[in-house]
């Protein structure tokens, strides 16, 4: 499909790449406010963006709008695509566009005009009778839509902010096949079943409080998966080389000037003064990772220099883009910075890769890869970018993996790869990224000593697997229905007594159990046992352990499995030995 770029050229892109996909919404955005402004004249246009999985637009109507009218839009939505109608965009002067917009009488785009630069050319793309201030990118033409549903009507404040008006916004998604909105439906029937808000509270993993919003609590079974997550991190980065840091949460202003954090981030970044200086609590990791590769003299013979941190950071998030764990505002990056000269930069990115498999392979996730290249507002020469860029691409090259690009979707500083995981019931999700990064060093000041005798500059690597070690939970409770495996899981084993006679014998069970690293619990009450086995389904427990008068005389133990049911009846090494082999799948 053909795209219109914000400087007007054409280019072909699919609905699988950002680029395709951003035009796709942003464009099916603008048939939504096209057929509003068709069915209700009067009504107030604000701004309508691609979002993750779709698009939204806010108006301002002079009537009460709800969920009721939703297919009413729907349906003439259909009919403007059904118009094949042709986007063109034109240019106007800023006094130009000012008479234009006053006379549509659209006083939210006027604001969004007023803020633009005084010697700006102001862009418009039309479609019909419908035309709209707007930058892009959108396809040339609405007909490539081909499927479309309006998903929810929501309040929203204008520009975000709780002093303005409350708008409506409705959101919807949009498909170049039919297909696909029928698996995207289905995805979300399923999907409700499956989140992990519920499932997290239901399973005592974590929880939110009012004294702390977007700040998660985890509780004890919670804290029991994150901290086998954060072992399993370590033993896998203990082997393949990486010596673990800990950076301070709070850094001084000047070190994020430094950074080019202050310039590109601040706007996310929670502000304190400490001695009359100001100080911020870190966003990012990589700051700190360079004071300590450059607390001391460095020689190419430590190169390559890994290190690991599972680092504590802080991000602000609007209230309204909060959602469980997967957007919040404080979360715990697996980051990993590696310190290089240029002929290893290879190497090291095929190892990362190749780490960056094996992890995701473990919790059953398949994944495709794309390559991000430099945003407008990059710091850095060209030629650094393309030297970056190309080493991506070759690593990525020889290793035979396929790739998607995204264009000007790269980090201020640098190219980088993400990896995006396919979970059990087909959803993407953004995780893994490589980020080769050529400017921090520079700005940074920090060296090694070649072979040659001579000073030289680090290239250096930032890269994440799980990325957030929240937002990956939230993640892994979705994929699996809350049903982890039995090495994740943070019960393990549940023993059930048929009634309090037996509990003494169940508790020396117990105690064998977590004698073996099994973790166990036991429920003693004096409940009928279906109750009990009911309870253990609905927890998820990998394993059910059944103690009554025939267990107890024959040293046997009735044992029922997750996912087979009823296994029969075994000595208590023979249930050791079956867990551990489960553990180890």
């Amino acid at each position: 499909m053909k795209v219109i770029r914000k400087d007007g050229s054409i280019v072909e892109r699919k609905f699988e790449e950002l680029e395709g996909r951003e035009a796709f919404w942003h464009t099916s955005a603008h048939v939504l406010a096209q057929a509003v402004k068709r069915l209700y004249p009067t009504t107030k246009c604000a701004i309508g963006p691609s979002i993750e999985q779709g698009f939204y637009y806010d108006f301002e109507f002079d009537f009460n709008f709800t969920a009721e009218h939703l297919q009413k839009v729907e349906d003439m939505m259909k009919t403007i695509i059904e118009e094949s109608l042709v986007l063109q965009q034109f240019i106007l002067s800023r006094e130009e566009a000012f008479h234009f917009l006053e006379k549509k009488e659209e006083p939210y785009k006027l604001e969004l005009l007023n803020e633009l630069p005084c010697n700006a050319k102001i862009s418009f793309f039309e479609q019909g009778e419908f035309v709209d201030l707007c930058s892009g990118p959108h396809l040339s033409n609405v007909s490539y839509i081909k499927a479309l549903k309006l998903t929810q009507v929501a309040g929203a404040y204008w520009r975000g902010k709780e002093e303005n008006k409350m708008l409506t916004r409705i959101y919807g998604t949009s498909f170049s096949r039919k297909s696909d909105l029928e698996t995207y439906l289905k995805q979300q029937e399923e999907a409700k079943l499956r989140d992990h808000r519920k499932l997290g509270k239901e399973l005592e993993l974590f929880t939110f409080m009012e004294e702390g919003p977007g700040f998660p609590f985890f509780l004890p079974k919670g804290m029991v998966i994150k901290n086998l997550l954060l072992d399993y991190w370590r033993a896998l980065h203990e082997r393949e080389g990486y010596v673990e840091i800990s950076t301070p949460m709070i850094l001084n202003r000047k070190l994020w000037e430094t950074s080019g954090h202050w310039d590109h981030y601040k706007e996310n970044m929670y502000l304190t003064n400490i001695d009359d200086d100001i100080y911020a609590i870190k966003p990012m990791n990589c700051p700190g990772g360079m004071l300590v590769y450059g607390s001391k003299p460095r020689s190419y013979k430590e190169l390559p220099l890994r290190f690991g941190e599972l680092g504590l950071v802080h991000r602000y998030e609007k209230s309204g883009q909060l959602h469980g764990l997967m957007r919040v505002r404080c979360f715990t990056q697996d980051d990993a910075h590696i310190f290089m000269a240029e002929e290893q930069i290879k190497e090291e990115i095929k190892g990362v890769i190749r780490l960056t498999d094996e992890v995701y392979k473990k919790f059953g996730f398949t994944y495709h890869v794309e390559l991000s290249t430099r945003p407008e507002n990059s710091i850095g020469s060209l030629e650094d970018w393309e030297l970056a860029t190309n080493a991506l691409k070759t690593a990525l090259e020889e290793m035979e993996l396929p790739y998607l690009i995204n264009e000007g979707d790269g980090a201020f500083y640098g190219p980088k790869i993400d990896f995006h995981l396919k979970d059990s019931i087909g959803r993407t999700w953004q995780c893994g990224s490589i980020q080769l990064d050529f400017q921090l060093p520079l700005r940074f000041g920090v060296e090694y000593i070649g072979a040659d005798g001579e000073v030289h500059r680090p290239i250096m690597i930032h890269r994440v697997i799980f990325g957030s070690i929240e937002r990956f939970f939230g993640i892994l409770i979705e994929h699996y229905a809350g049903k982890f495996p039995t090495w994740l899981a943070p019960v393990q084993v549940k023993v059930l007594t048929v009634s309090e006679q037996f509990n003494d014998y169940a508790k020396d069970i117990i105690k064998e159990l977590k004698l073996q690293g099994i973790r166990a619990s036991l429920d003693s009450r004096s409940e009928k046992l279906g109750y009990k086995i009911r309870e253990a389904r609905l927890d998820k427990i990998p394993y059910v352990l059944i103690i009554g008068q025939k267990e107890m005389e024959s040293k046997k133990i009735s044992v029922w499995n997750r996912e087979e049911g009823d296994l029969g009846e075994f000595l208590i090494g023979d249930v050791v030995n079956l867990i551990n082999k489960d553990t180890m799948l």
